[in-house]
């Protein structure tokens, strides 16, 4: 038997957010974000406003930082456990979510420790004490539909991507106006995130006839407005919302791949955005699992109208348009390009390799990987060399 899992209800739109006054009848909010973009843009304030008109006492949790730690997760459990909310929202970039995520876990389960919930489907059956709404004011991480979680260990600088469907929100808001706020960097790595996102989990292992249709047609919607909506155009940025969601909604059920896996690791390591870490490795990992997956790849590069007579040829096709839409977008190929040293990668690749392979995404990857063969991989994503093996 397979499981095809999603929120209950998702509002999508210009002015999504006042939908929230569906939350009539609860009684306390627990807001968590980042804090100043919200802020800044009015967003924040407009959140409270809606709750406060649907009758909910509110409380903010702010200062989520990039890549949240499991100290952060600590504090903002206790502040839930104090406040006690029967509904948590969280609103921002995929931190603010993520942490919110594992903070509704140790909220519900004081008990609990960090230990308890990191290996994959391991958590408790949480709605004992509240609901869980998430607002996204990025176009490329998806958490808000789906079952993941990303937490970083700062003694180890390895970040654990949590996984459960419990974790799944019950309602999403994708508010086409909040992302009209992101600078063009931002755009461009969440995009590619989100492309990440959608052609792993068109070859991933568990893979379905569902997954399969919102993956392909995100992959067709981002190749077709990513670069117009890092270029401010307010229609392909409402297009890159709804299609990060669906990548999202298609990944969250058939799950990742060794892209994610190594992005998982050399992003705390060398101190670059995950989306840019994906946008670097894709092309290298499309290569190497090209030997088990070249038809659902040729597929790919034909939905995209791309040339080629063989799957061979359409797969080369798909490998060079993301590198082509990685220039476009100035992204660098390798992490030597984005400025990582010789010295300080060969410090950390066994490492990084090492981790990568035990990292939750590995075991869904199309072609079975071990240690050595993750190393060749970062080293042609480091170098910038074809994978040829």
């Amino acid at each position: 038997m397979a499981r095809f899992t999603l929120p209950r209800d998702l509002y999508f739109g210009p002015d999504a957010i006042n939908e929230l006054s569906c939350l009539k009848g609860y009684k306390r909010a627990i807001i968590v974000t980042g804090g100043s973009s919200m802020q800044k843009f009015g967003f924040l304030e407009k959140l409270e406003n809606v709750l406060h008109e649907a009758g909910l006492e509110t409380k903010l949790f702010e200062g989520v930082e990039p890549d949240p730690s499991v100290e952060t997760v600590y504090r903002g459990a206790q502040a839930m456990r104090d406040f006690e909310p029967d509904v948590i929202v969280a609103i921002g970039g995929g931190s603010p979510i993520d942490a919110a995520k594992a903070m509704w876990v140790f909220y519900e389960y004081p008990e609990k420790t960090f230990d308890d919930i990191k290996d994959p489907f391991t958590m408790p059956k949480l709605r004992q004490k509240a609901i869980f709404v998430a607002i996204p004011s990025t176009s490329g991480t998806a958490t808000e539909v789906t079952a993941f979680s990303v937490i970083t260990d700062y003694n180890t600088l390895i970040k654990y991507p949590l996984a459960d469907f419990e974790i799944t929100p019950d309602i999403a808001i994708l508010d086409n106006n909040i992302p009209l706020t992101m600078p063009k960097s931002l755009t461009a790595d969440t995009g590619m995130d989100a492309l990440t996102h959608a052609i792993e989990a068109y070859v991933a292992a568990l893979r379905s006839p569902f997954s399969d249709a919102l993956a392909l047609k995100a992959i067709q919607m981002i190749y077709e407005n990513l670069v117009a909506s890092v270029e401010g155009n307010v229609e392909a940025r409402g297009a890159m919302h709804v299609a990060q969601c669906m990548a999202g909604m298609a990944f969250s059920n058939a799950l990742l791949g060794i892209a994610h896996s190594l992005a998982h690791k050399t992003g705390a390591q060398f101190d670059i955005p995950h989306g840019r870490c994906n946008a670097i490795l894709l092309p290298y990992v499309i290569e190497y699992n090209e030997k088990t997956s070249s038809e659902q790849l040729a597929e790919i590069a034909r939905a995209l109208g791309l040339p080629g007579a063989t799957t061979k040829q359409l797969v080369n096709s798909l490998v060079d348009a993301i590198k082509e839409l990685n220039k476009k977008l100035s992204i660098k190929q390798s992490y030597c390009e984005n400025g990582v040293t010789e010295e300080n990668y060969l410090k950390v690749a066994d490492f990084i390799a090492e981790n990568a392979v035990a990292d939750p995404c590995t075991g869904s990857n199309p072609r079975e990987t071990d240690v050595a063969s993750m190393r060749k991989i970062l080293d042609c994503a480091y170098y910038g060399r074809d994978v040829e093996f």
